[in-house]
């Protein structure tokens, strides 16, 4: 054995999948404004800040935290509004809560749909798991085709399909009677998944009740809390009880569940900050808008899909002036020259027009 390269045991063991797969790549963001990630711009108040550290000043991180987080449920029940007979399954962000139900359903041969482009974790996680994954092309206006969608359904007979309610990268908020013709005609869980609905118009909380196999999913990172990596999933009390089986104990640790439950009993301030940053998406669509070499999409996420010619030199140009957004383009072919920008401060979005301006005219 001594005589094996790391890489050779690496090739040996290793599943083809995973060695064909490339890292999900964060970049470093040291020194840039960063406009790249989709997290929310502003810190908590001061007074609330000072609230958080004499919590976390006397936070017992010497035990493992609350296995069951009763307390942050119930908090995040209170927020949510969940229906009757609904209960909350926590995971480490969103991603922890997909690869938890991928791994439930994967029975041999089973599926995992969704649809493209969109968040790049559910082709990714399904990878990982050893899922077959079908993705179904939008529309080309980034709508969902119901009739190939449908005919997938039928076709796949998935056990498992994620909807991304506003849809990531794309920004647009799928027709809710398209979804629940989706969720309708599925035979598996559907998981409409709602990271962005504090800057959305609609959500599938209230219709929890009314179809069996439906799951709502949340991130709090976009509304503040990227740092505390905090994710749930809404469903049947039925249904979470047996996922449930497959969290991973202690999870969720001291100081992220201490200081979810201190914002979310605070949730306005977050909810204020979303209002704000809306307003700014608003703005910062119309200035897109008014520049006849980009084209920019309706979003109702905290982030504004555009596309320009040239896409990789101007990503490049604005990582020069210290502007730093994601570059889509060779991700899918129906993102080619597009970019992705997340709705900063006023300040930072100020920069990031002048930055493209300058990188446009000299491109």
């Amino acid at each position: 054995m001594s005589s094996i390269s790391a890489s050779s045991l690496a090739s040996a063991l290793l599943r083809q999948e995973v060695l064909d797969l490339h890292a999900y790549h964060v970049p470093d963001s040291s020194g840039y404004i960063k406009l790249d990630a989709m997290e929310n711009p502003y810190l908590v108040p001061l007074a609330l800040r000072g609230e958080i550290a004499e919590a976390v000043a006397v936070a017992a991180i010497n035990r493992y935290p609350d296995p069951g987080a009763v307390s942050l449920k119930e908090k995040i029940r209170g927020v949510t509004g969940l229906p009757q007979g609904m209960e909350v399954l926590l995971g480490n962000g969103s991603d922890e809560l997909i690869q938890l139900l991928a791994m439930a359903v994967n029975k041999p041969g089973a599926v995992l749909l969704s649809v493209e482009p969109s968040f790049v974790m559910y082709k990714m996680i399904a990878t990982y798991t050893g899922m077959r994954y079908v993705g179904v092309p939008l529309a080309a206006d980034f709508s969902l085709d119901l009739p190939a969608t449908l005919a997938a359904i039928r076709r796949e007979q998935p056990a498992l399909v994620f909807l991304a309610y506003p849809n990531n990268p794309t920004g647009n908020l799928f027709s809710a009677d398209t979804v629940a013709q989706i969720i309708a005609a599925s035979p598996g869980l559907v998981v409409v998944d709602e990271a962005y609905y504090a800057f959305a118009s609609d959500s599938f909380v209230p219709y929890l009740a009314r179809y069996p196999n439906l799951l709502v999913m949340r991130t709090f990172s976009k509304l503040g809390m990227a740092g505390l990596r905090l994710g749930f999933l809404a469903g049947s009390a039925a249904l979470l009880g047996q996922l449930e089986k497959l969290r991973l104990p202690y999870n969720v640790g001291v100081l992220p569940q201490l200081v979810a439950e201190k914002l979310l009993a605070h949730h306005e301030v977050l909810l204020q900050q979303a209002e704000q940053i809306k307003r700014d998406r608003a703005k910062l669509y119309q200035q897109l808008s008014e520049i006849a070499a980009v084209k920019v999409y309706t979003s109702e996420a905290n982030f504004l899909l555009f596309r320009v010619a040239n896409a990789t030199a101007i990503f490049n140009g604005l990582k020069q002036r210290g502007v730093l957004i994601k570059n889509l383009s060779g991700g899918h072919p129906m993102l080619k020259d597009c970019l992705r920008v997340t709705v900063g401060t006023p300040d930072e979005n100020e920069r990031f027009m002048l930055a493209l301006q300058e990188s446009l005219h000299n491109g």
